[in-house]
C-alpha cells in the first residue's frame, strides 16, 4: 500500500532543531512533505494564503521571534479552517504554566523537546 504523504508545517525559528525534526522524519520514513517557517507571521500568511495547501499536521515551537507560538495558535484555534488542523507544541519549556496556557488555547498536544537525540527521534516518531 503506498500512503499519501502527510503535509507538515513545522514552524521552528532554530535551524538546527528545524534540521534535527527533518531528520527524525526521514530516519523513520515517514511519508511527510514538510515546509519549515522561522516564525509566528510566516506561518499565518502561509495558512491563509489562498494558493497554500493546508497541513494535516502543525509542529509548533513556543518561543519565536516576531509573533510567538502562543499567538499562533491562538490564531489558529479560532479560524473557523484552520481550527481542524491538528497543532502539536514541540517545545523546550517544561514551565506547567506555558503547559496549562497551551492547552487552554486548544493545542492538541504538548512535547517538552529532549536534550537527547535518540529520545527526540522518539518523540517525533510517536
Amino acid at each position: 500500500h503506498y500512503k499519501s504523504p502527510v503535509n507538515i508545517l513545522l514552524v521552528e525559528d532554530n535551524p538546527a532543531d528545524a534540521a534535527l525534526t527533518l531528520e527524525a522524519f526521514k530516519q523513520c520514513r515517514s511519508h511527510a512533505n514538510i515546509t519549515v517557517l522561522p516564525n509566528g507571521m510566516e506561518a499565518l500568511y502561509y495558512l491563509r494564503s489562498p494558493t497554500a495547501k493546508l497541513p494535516d499536521l502543525i509542529l509548533l515551537d513556543l518561543n519565536l521571534p516576531r509573533w510567538d507560538g502562543k499567538n499562533l495558535l491562538q490564531e489558529i484555534k479560532s479560524d473557523a479552517v484552520l481550527k481542524r488542523i491538528p497543532v502539536v507544541v514541540l517545545t523546550s519549556s517544561n514551565a506547567k504554566n506555558d503547559v496549562i496556557e497551551c492547552y487552554s488555547l486548544h493545542a492538541n498536544c504538548y512535547v517538552v523537546k529532549s536534550l537527547d537525540v535518540d529520545e527526540y527521534f522518539e518523540n517525533i516518531r510517536d
